[in-house]
């Protein structure tokens, strides 16, 4: 694996990103946790647009589908100690800038996602606790909600937000999201300190959401993906909440997952791992990591003869977030926001 690096912005506390659909062009997003902007890019790491300036605090961005030029967002969730005022906002390109307006308020909402099932988007948000008092207070467990998400959100504003509903309550450090795609329609992997759980959209509106435990160790972030090419999801979670551990889970003969590897580099150098995607890499899958503190190095986590095998992305740049896509030439490109130094970069990566 080759990794050709590009730095495209330096921006402070870069934390969120998502792909954007723009002028008929593919773009992507790149947003800051605290008071800052969020940029607009085009494929090859030109900036192109300020989407806002503030009031940043954006842990999420998702378009909206089937818009061009139009995305949800998170805003004001600084931190776990200050996020009561978090909202989400939907941002539209007009002739004369950018129009953010609100589509709900959502208190300590972390990550949320747009899943498509038998033609119907719903909106799952997951929040990351449910009430606060004062720094580090974790006694009052998260949840996630989920509401079908109309086509038209032009009637959205601060006096008229879209209703949710809770699904699922008791959910301490509601942190990690993935977003797959199993038998047929969009499902979201959900960590929290309960495990993980698998969130599948209701067959129909009105009908209830699928949730199933998979794994009921603490998790910070999960994903799901076939490794071994067995037919079969591996499980893989960083533990615990912000934690340093990184394991893959197998499938046994009764259908539990149960540890089949662990990242062997000592936890000291581990710390706070975050930034996660896992999917087809140069076409094998591929689990990507980062973390922030210790070494704060990026890896990617492949299966090949019969073994997990780790490459280095990057070094000491402690990323926050990965993103991937591939380019209008066909080439794989990750995308990260390397928080702890305050760097937006992407990287070309080929055989």
């Amino acid at each position: 694996m080759k990794i050709e690096k590009k730095v495209i912005s330096n921006l402070n506390k870069c934390y969120a990103m998502s792909e954007l659909t723009w002028k008929g062009e593919h773009c992507f997003l790149v947003a800051a946790e605290k008071t800052d902007p969020c940029y607009l890019f085009a494929e090859d790491g030109t900036q192109l647009d300020t989407v806002w300036t503030e009031p940043g605090g954006v842990m999420t961005m998702v378009p909206v589908p089937g818009t061009e030029g139009q995305f949800l967002a998170t805003h004001k969730f600084y931190s776990p100690n200050d996020s009561k005022n978090a909202k989400i906002v939907i941002a539209t390109a007009k002739e004369d800038g950018w129009e953010i307006r609100t589509l709900c308020d959502a208190p300590f909402v972390h990550r949320f996602g747009v899943l498509n099932r038998n033609g119907v988007n719903y909106l799952l948000v997951c929040c990351l606790k449910s009430a606060h008092e004062y720094k580090d207070d974790w006694r009052f467990a998260g949840a996630c909600y989920a509401t079908v998400l109309p086509k038209d959100l032009s009637v959205f504003n601060e006096d008229k937000q879209l209703t949710l509903t809770p699904i699922k309550t008791g959910m301490l450090r509601n942190h990690g999201y993935s977003q797959i795609k199993l038998n047929g329609h969009d499902a979201a992997v959900v960590g929290c300190e309960e495990g993980t759980f698998l969130f599948c959209p209701p067959a129909a509106p009105g009908k209830d959401w699928e949730i199933q435990q998979l794994c009921a160790v603490p998790a910070s972030d999960s994903v799901l993906l076939d490794f071994d090419g067995d037919g079969k999801l591996e499980l893989g979670t960083i533990s615990p909440f912000h934690g340093a551990s990184l394991t893959i889970y197998h499938l046994d003969e009764l259908g539990n997952y149960v540890p089949c590897w662990k990242y062997d580099a000592p936890e000291k150098d581990t710390e706070m791992l975050h930034a996660t995607w896992a999917g087809m890499l140069l076409g094998k899958p591929t689990w990507t990591v980062g973390w922030r503190k210790g070494t704060r190095c990026t890896i990617a986590i492949t299966y090949e003869d019969g073994a997990y095998k780790t490459e280095y992305i990057d070094k000491a740049t402690g990323c926050a977030n990965l993103m991937h896509f591939v380019n209008k030439d066909g080439k794989d490109v990750l995308v990260g926001t390397n928080r702890e130094i305050d760097e937006v970069a992407m990287y070309t990566v080929t055989e």
